[in-house]
C-alpha cells in the first residue's frame, strides 16, 4: 500500500524495483520495531552462541544458518551483505551507532564462520 500511497513521490533518481525495495525494508524494520522484534546484542562477547541450532540435512543450506541468526544481527547482515547498505544506512534506517552496525556485522560473520565450519 504504501508504494501506491506515495507513488508521487517517486522522482526517477533510480530504479523503479530499488525505490521499491527501500519502502519494503523501511516498513518491515518499522514493524519489527513496534512488535519490539529488533534486538541488538551490546557485548559479543557475552553473547550465547549455544542457543541457536542449525538443521543442515543438505549441503549448501546457508540460508537456515542466515535464518538462525539472532534478529538484530541478521537484520544488519541482510541489509549489508545482500541488500549492499552501507553502515551509515543501516544505522540511519535502524536508528543505531555505525559502530553497532559493524560490530553486530562481525558478530554475524563470526556466527556464520562457526556454524559452516561445524558442519564440514
Amino acid at each position: 500500500m504504501k508504494v501506491f500511497e506515495n507513488i508521487g513521490q517517486y522522482r526517477n533518481d533510480g530504479s523503479f524495483e530499488g525505490w521499491i525495495r527501500r519502502i519494503m525494508i523501511r516498513e518491515s524494520i518499522s514493524f519489527l520495531r513496534s512488535r519490539k522484534q529488533l534486538i541488538f546484542i551490546e557485548d559479543t562477547h557475552q553473547a550465547e552462541l549455544g542457543n541457536l541450532t542449525v538443521d543442515m540435512d543438505v549441503l549448501g543450506d546457508y540460508q537456515k544458518i542466515i535464518d538462525d541468526l539472532p534478529k538484530g544481527c541478521k537484520y544488519i547482515f541482510i541489509l549489508n551483505v545482500i541488500e549492499g547498505y552501507k553502515h551509515h544506512e543501516i544505522a540511519e534506517l535502524l536508528n543505531i551507532s555505525v559502530g553497532t552496525s559493524k560490530s553486530q556485522l562481525a558478530y554475524a560473520k563470526k556466527i556464520l564462520k562457526q556454524k559452516i565450519e561445524f558442519k564440514r
